[in-house]
């Protein structure tokens, strides 16, 4: 079962930034998936590692998209962007330091963190790069 599923409504109208929308949902599904069966914790230090490098390559291409285009939002999009990275890397160091993590907090930390910002900043995006 996938943790977050890809909706049309994700989509911001920029080729390049909905592949890797859809590819970080990838990673994120199967590092859950993965830990629904039980991997290590030295495994998941490692998805989640592969999620915070692809997410923050994902944002320096939206960035610069955003900057490209002279979006109005960008500041508070850019800003975003940086605490949802400060977020991921809590996760990580949370997981790295305890030895143990908690599942479904994890599934919810993940779930929250990537659909909060589609539902909020890169809405703004899709309806600018949609019209």
């Amino acid at each position: 079962m996938s943790l977050i599923k890809w909706k049309e409504e994700f989509s911001v109208g920029v080729l390049e930034v909905d592949y890797e929308h859809q590819a970080l949902i990838e990673l994120i599904n199967n590092l859950h998936a993965a830990v629904m069966e039980g991997v290590t914790r030295e495994q998941v230090v490692a998805g989640l590692g592969e999620i915070y490098a692809h997410i923050a390559a994902h944002f320096a291409l939206e960035e610069k998209v955003m900057q490209e285009s002279h979006y109005p939002s960008f500041s508070d999009h850019k800003i975003d962007h940086e605490t949802l990275l400060d977020d991921l890397r809590d996760i990580m160091d949370e997981v790295e330091d305890d030895g143990e993590f908690n599942e479904p907090q994890l599934a919810t930390d993940l779930d929250r963190w990537f659909s909060e910002h589609f539902r909020t900043h890169d809405a703004k995006l899709h309806k600018t790069f949609r019209h």
